[in-house]
C-alpha cells in the first residue's frame, strides 16, 4: 500500500480507455490499496487507476467522509436534473472550469473478490462518479466542456508550470 505519484494532463495512459478487471488476485488488491491510499489525501474526491498508471477499470472516491472504491464502474442512471459548477481533477492540479453534469447519478460494479458494488449520490458524488467513470474511458473532463471554454482551460493548462515538467 502506497501513496501513488498522479500522472498528469497530456501523458498518453489518461487518453487510453481502461481495460476491465478479469483476474481478481493479490496484485489487484494491491492497486486498490493505493488507490485508496491515494484519495485519502487532503483534496483528493476521486482517482481512477489510469492516473496512476493502472490501465485498469477501477477507480477510489473520497467525498463527505465515505471512501470507498468501485471495479469495472458502468453508470446506470443518470438525472435529467443538470448540476453546474467548479470541476478540478487532479491530473490537471490547481485549475477549476465550471462543467456540466447530471445531478444525480448510479454507479454498479464489483469489488475487489468481485462481488457486486452499486454507488449513487448527488451533488459532489453523482460529479465524482461521473468524472472518475469518464478517465476510464479516456476521458478528462475539459473534453466535457463547451468549445470556448475547453479552448480556455487548455490555454491556462499550456501556461501551468507543472504541463512543461512532464
Amino acid at each position: 500500500m502506497a501513496f501513488r505519484e498522479i500522472r498528469r494532463f497530456g501523458d498518453p495512459v489518461l487518453r487510453t480507455p481502461a481495460e476491465p478487471v478479469t483476474v481478481f488476485d493479490d496484485r489487484l488488491r494491491s492497486v486498490v490499496a493505493d488507490l485508496l491510499d491515494t484519495v485519502d489525501a487532503p483534496g483528493h474526491a476521486g482517482l481512477a487507476a489510469p492516473q496512476i498508471g493502472v490501465g485498469i477499470r477501477a477507480f477510489s472516491y473520497n467525498v463527505d467522509g465515505e471512501i470507498g472504491y468501485v471495479l469495472n464502474p458502468e453508470i446506470v442512471e443518470l438525472s435529467e436534473e443538470q448540476q453546474e459548477g467548479p470541476e478540478g481533477c487532479l491530473s490537471v492540479p490547481e485549475l477549476w472550469f465550471d462543467t456540466p453534469r447530471a445531478q444525480h447519478a448510479v454507479v454498479r460494479g464489483v469489488d475487489a473478490d468481485n462481488e457486486p458494488v452499486r454507488v449513487s449520490g448527488s451533488g459532489l458524488m453523482a460529479r465524482c462518479l461521473q468524472h472518475e467513470t469518464d478517465h476510464l474511458d479516456g476521458m478528462i473532463y475539459v473534453q466535457r466542456l463547451d468549445p470556448d471554454r475547453r479552448r480556455e482551460a487548455l490555454r491556462r493548462i499550456r501556461e501551468t508550470d507543472w504541463f512543461w515538467q512532464r
